[in-house]
């Protein structure tokens, strides 16, 4: 059994479920085949490899060869760690990786993914500091402020919280309700929402 399913995440709508109105993040599923499979024996562990189609080869037929020339007809490559040995599961390459079948409605996952980069950005918007007075004359701005005892040392102490890059770090939005599951047009529907701007990947595993 897979671990878990890969897909990318269109963005975010609402839907009527449960006698009220949810907002749901929208993922697809649509264009993953298996390239290559992983076993205890020859590689230590089992797992199998899929391959997102690029958007220009969405519309062809598949054919087995696109298999041995992953970089011209597949954009993104990940792995899947298994339970059983391929083999035992009739997972071969170039088989089409059905992932919805996976979720049911009602399930609880954990969602993977990587959160939008913001570039260079202060304490107030990178850690939600509150800011000196508005005032009586403040000119602090939005600085800082001090940085402890240790800075007459030349030093700063380990993880304090200062201006830097925001944003572009892998994260984890664990016990997400899944409300929809559209196999024919293989979408799933998550309630709130999910790490990561419209057309990144995630990674859903059951919580």
């Amino acid at each position: 059994m897979m671990k878990g399913l890969w897909g990318k995440k269109i963005g975010m709508t609402q839907v009527f479920a449960q006698n009220k109105v949810m907002p749901v993040t929208v993922i697809n599923t649509a264009g993953w085949y298996i390239t290559n499979t992983r076993n205890v024996e020859k590689d230590g562990y089992n797992a199998v490899q899929v391959g997102c189609l690029r958007p220009r080869y969405l519309e062809t037929t598949f054919s087995l060869d696109w298999v041995k020339q992953p970089k011209k007809y597949f954009s993104f490559i990940r792995e899947i760690k298994l339970g059983k040995d391929p083999k035992e599961l009739e997972l071969e390459a170039g088989k089409p990786a059905v992932f919805p079948e996976l979720m049911q409605q009602g399930d609880m996952i954990d969602v993977h993914g990587v959160s939008k980069g913001r570039g260079f950005a202060g304490v107030v918007k990178r850690y939600g500091f509150g800011g000196p007075p508005a005032s009586h004359g403040s000119k602090m701005g939005k600085r800082p402020g001090s940085i402890s005892f240790m800075r007459s040392q030349g030093r700063v102490p380990k993880g304090k919280r200062m201006p830097g890059h925001l944003g572009d770090d892998r994260k984890v939005i664990r016990n997400l309700e899944v409300i929809t599951v559209k196999p024919e047009e293989n979408v799933v529907l998550l309630k709130g929402s999910v790490p990561g701007k419209a057309g990144s990947l995630v990674f859903l595993q059951k919580a």
